[in-house]
C-alpha cells in the first residue's frame, strides 16, 4: 500500500517512523510519504490561507496549493481515473504505481463519516490512500468538489469533537489501517481477538504473577481447559461491552449469536426480538 500525507506541519507526522508502522516502512510493506503543502505555493510568503468570503472568524485554506499538491501525487503514481502521469517515473526516480482505481483521498473533518474498525478494514483493502490535513477553518470547498473528480473522496471524522488540524487523525487512521496489512503485525491472531474485531470489546487480559497485590487471575484462565477459557472470554466480552458500550450490543447480528450468547445477553438485560438485539422489557 502507498500512503501520501499532505500537511503544513510535516514534522507532526514524524511518529509514523516509529513502532510497527515505522518497521513496516523499513521492510517495504508500506510506502508512506509526507509532503509539505507550502512547497506548492507560488508567493514568497508561501501563503496557504486567506480570509473567508462572507466574513467570519478564522482563515480558510486556499484551493490552489492543495490542487498543486494533489496533482503532484497523481503525477507520481501514474495513470488513474484518466489522469496521465507527468513522466515515466515518480519524483524520486521510482516506478509509478499503476492502478485502474483512483486513489482514496481522506480529508479529516468533524463533518465526515465517523472512523471505525469496519472502515479501517475497508481502507486496508485499497492500494493508495492520500490524506489532506486541513487547518484553520478548513479547506476551500471548491477544492473538495474538484478532488471528487480525481479521487475517491472520503471526509472522515475521528469523533464528535474538533481538533486544530487533521494530523492527529492521520496518525490514528494510518496506525489502525496499517496494522491490518499482511505482515505488519507479527501474530495475525492478535487481529482476531481484539476489540471491535467481532463487534464486541476485548475480554480482560492478565499475565504473571497469578496473584498481584492481593488480586488473583480468574480461576478459569488457570484451568488449562481451552474450551472453558474460550467460554469465559466470550462471556467477559459480552459483560464488558454491555457495561461500557451497550450501543454495540444493539448492533450485533442475532444470526451470529450462539445459544450461550443469547442466554448470557438475557442475564445482562438484553434479548432478541424481531431479528434485533434490544434491551429486555423486564416484564
Amino acid at each position: 500500500m502507498r500512503i501520501d500525507a499532505i500537511s503544513i506541519f510535516p514534522e507532526y507526522l514524524a511518529p509514523l517512523e516509529l513502532s510497527l508502522i515505522g518497521k513496516a516502512r523499513q521492510e517495504g510493506l508500506l510506502d508512506l510519504r509526507v509532503h509539505d503543502l507550502r512547497t506548492f505555493t507560488t508567493d514568497r510568503h508561501r501563503t496557504v490561507d486567506d480570509t473567508p468570503y462572507g466574513g467570519g472568524a478564522g482563515m480558510v485554506m486556499k484551493p490552489e496549493p492543495w490542487a498543486q499538491a494533489l496533482e503532484s501525487v497523481l503525477d507520481a503514481v501514474g495513470p488513474s481515473n484518466g489522469h496521465p502521469p507527468a513522466d515515466n517515473a515518480a519524483a524520486d526516480g521510482s516506478s509509478p504505481v499503476q492502478s485502474n482505481r483512483p486513489p482514496t483521498l481522506i480529508v479529516p473533518s468533524p463533518a465526515g463519516e465517523v472512523f471505525d474498525q469496519r472502515m479501517a478494514h475497508e481502507l486496508a483493502s485499497r492500494e493508495h490512500l492520500v490524506f489532506a490535513c486541513g487547518r484553520y477553518e478548513g479547506i476551500d470547498d471548491r477544492l473538495l468538489d474538484w478532488a471528487s473528480g480525481q479521487f475517491d473522496l472520503r471526509p472522515v471524522s475521528l469523533g464528535d469533537y474538533v481538533l486544530n488540524g487533521g494530523e492527529v487523525a492521520v496518525l490514528a487512521i494510518v496506525e489502525a489501517v496499517g496494522r491490518l496489512l499482511p505482515g505488519v503485525v507479527g501474530n495475525p491472531d492478535s487481529l482476531v481477538e481484539e476489540s471491535h474485531a467481532d463487534g464486541l470489546l476485548e475480554y480482560p487480559v492478565y499475565t504473571k504473577p497469578s496473584n498481584w497485590r492481593g488480586r488473583d487471575v480468574p480461576e478459569a484462565l488457570l484451568s488449562g481447559n481451552h474450551a472453558g477459557i474460550a467460554r469465559y472470554r466470550r462471556e467477559q466480552q459480552l459483560i464488558r461491552t454491555a457495561a461500557r458500550r451497550p450501543d454495540l450490543i444493539a448492533r450485533l447480528d442475532p444470526d451470529a449469536l450462539t445459544g450461550v450468547d443469547v442466554d448470557a445477553l438475557l442475564q445482562l438485560g438484553f434479548e432478541v426480538q424481531s431479528g434485533r438485539v434490544v434491551r429486555a422489557s423486564g416484564d
